[in-house]
């Protein structure tokens, strides 16, 4: 019970925020007489998620399902892979140079461009949808991980050096701790990233996910479940942006003992 106080007590600004504005919606249709095709009212919209009848139109349960694992299997894929790129990078010199011209490359590059060739190359499905989750949330996590593993004071380097410390050791027990803050940092951009990759991967290559209800629903200027999908794709991002900021008070309990003095 403490927990869950802890909780309300830490939230309920926010929670009291998203009231406010879905009672401002609902007003604003009401007193407007907007049309539903324009802007549907929060009752009608939430109704096409609650209701048994409307919601079994589109079996939300397997959209929701397919845009998470492609979600997830993105963040997973982004934050492996740029953690290794961003230690290769400050581990060798050599490969930092030959790396940095690449990763800017395909950085200055959009990378809705690249999703028709993902679709030539792996054909519908999750596979093209991660990949392109991948490109867009990679960048953030390599450059933040690169900064953070090299934001180290030189003293201290040059002290370790001097007690014969080897270079792994540097890595595993100077920098990696140093740079924990900017990872974290970086896996906050690119979860949401990961959800925007995910869903324009579903407007192009994917016969579900809540992109592909998002299209249909467009499609049939059915807007209702337009603005339903929408909601759920920012539980889905808010989610996993706050897992992610739960992982980092565990990882790093001291960083919130600092906030709170």
């Amino acid at each position: 019970m403490n927990k869950l106080g802890a909780i309300v007590r830490d939230h309920y600004r926010k929670l009291l925020a998203i009231l406010m504005f879905l009672l401002i919606w609902q007003l604003v249709v009401m007193i407007f007489g907007i049309k539903e095709f324009i802007l549907p009212s929060p009752i009608t919209t939430f109704s096409y998620l609650l209701i048994p009848e409307l919601a079994s139109q589109y079996d939300w349960f397997k959209h929701i399902g397919t845009t998470l694992v492609e979600i997830l299997l993105g963040f997973a894929v982004t934050a492996i892979v740029g953690i290794l790129v961003a230690v290769v990078m400050t581990w060798s010199r050599f490969f930092g140079q030959i790396i940095r011209p690449i990763i800017t490359l395909f950085y200055s590059l959009p990378k809705i461009a690249l999703a028709p060739l993902f679709l030539l190359w792996f054909g519908y499905g999750i596979i093209p949808n991660v990949m392109i989750a991948f490109l867009v949330a990679f960048f953030p996590i390599v450059i933040n991980t690169a900064v953070g593993l090299n934001a180290v004071d030189e003293d201290l380097l040059d002290l370790v050096r001097y007690l014969h410390a080897s270079k792994w050791q540097i890595l595993v027990k100077i920098r990696l701790p140093n740079a924990l803050p900017f990872i974290f940092s970086g896996f906050k951009i690119s979860a949401t990233l990961c959800v925007v990759g995910a869903i324009v991967g579903e407007f192009i290559a994917s016969f579900q996910g809540l992109g592909f209800v998002l299209k249909s629903a467009q499609g049939l200027m059915d807007t209702p479940p337009m603005f339903a999908s929408l909601i759920l794709i920012s539980v889905l991002g808010l989610s996993l942006f706050g897992f992610i900021s739960l992982l980092e008070q565990w990882v790093m309990p001291w960083q919130k003992s600092k906030k709170n003095h």
